[in-house]
């Protein structure tokens, strides 16, 4: 069994709740609470739960995106600090990359596609022949070199996150996050672009952190599941065994109200 590319410990989060008056007193809201998580390199791990169960702060901790209230994460045994200066942290981004929901408000509409791709490279001092490595990058997510130019109104909706997939891989990082990447899309889309996600962790040797409300795609992709509640993990193992053989109550109503979507429909 591989190792654990990430090992998260007693991540607790939690925020002020605004004051309603001067001398109320401070209270505060857990989003999460007392999580720990290993994910294990080359591996693909699915997070899934209700609206405001805790996965997006989850990955934003693992990531280094947001300060934990309390508890640690470590990437490839190096401790992730997110409250250090951004410089600290550099080579944790330059082994991670993060795909985001909707791909009509992740891409810049005034940068050409080619700058948008280009970006981390540039950010992350990347030596090489940045232009080529984003021609290349594009060919791999199913795109044409020659897109570089135009501009993310020319795109359709998988069109553009197939850009965002490349912009999150254009580095070669060792771990692809997406925070719910397929829910804005059709049917049909979704299925090429889970597809296109397993063949790149094939290819690269990533790993895979993917949050979903779609099962369907948990089931295909991702070899182990995490099931989240009010800030808790109340269950996670191997993908069949948690999705076909529940333990918790939680994950048997969460699975009987969530329809599941065969990716390889339409």
């Amino acid at each position: 069994m591989s190792q654990a590319l990430i090992r998260a410990r007693g991540l607790t989060r939690r925020h002020p709740v605004p004051k309603s008056g001067l001398f109320e007193r401070t209270t505060y809201m857990t989003a999460l609470d007392d999580a720990d998580l290993d994910v294990r390199a080359g591996s693909a791990v699915g997070i899934i739960g209700e609206s405001g169960s805790g996965k997006s702060t989850l990955v934003r901790l693992l990531l280094g995106l947001d300060t934990p209230t309390s508890g640690t994460v470590e990437f490839d045994g190096r401790p992730v600090d997110a409250a250090a200066k951004a410089r600290a942290l550099h080579w944790l981004r330059r082994d991670t990359g993060i795909v985001f929901q909707d791909p009509y408000a992740s891409l810049d509409p005034r940068m050409s596609i080619g700058r948008i791709v280009g970006e981390p490279l540039w950010a992350l001092g990347i030596e090489g022949d940045q232009r080529a490595r984003v021609r290349e990058v594009l060919e791999e997510v199913g795109l044409e070199a020659g897109m570089a130019d135009r501009f993310p109104h020319e795109f359709s909706g998988g069109q553009r996150q197939r850009i965002a997939i490349a912009r999150a891989v254009v580095h070669r990082p060792r771990l692809l996050v997406g925070d719910e990447p397929l829910s804005a899309l059709d049917v049909t889309v979704r299925a090429q672009i889970l597809e296109l996600l397993s063949e790149l962790r094939v290819r690269d040797g990533l790993t895979l952190v993917l949050v979903s409300h779609d099962i369907g795609v948990v089931q295909n992709l991702c070899d182990e599941v995490v099931v989240m509640k009010d800030g808790r993990i109340v269950e996670d193992g191997p993908t069949e065994k948690v999705l076909m053989q529940p333990q918790v109550a939680y994950t048997r109503r969460l699975l009987a109200s969530i329809p599941a979507i065969d990716p390889g429909a339409a």
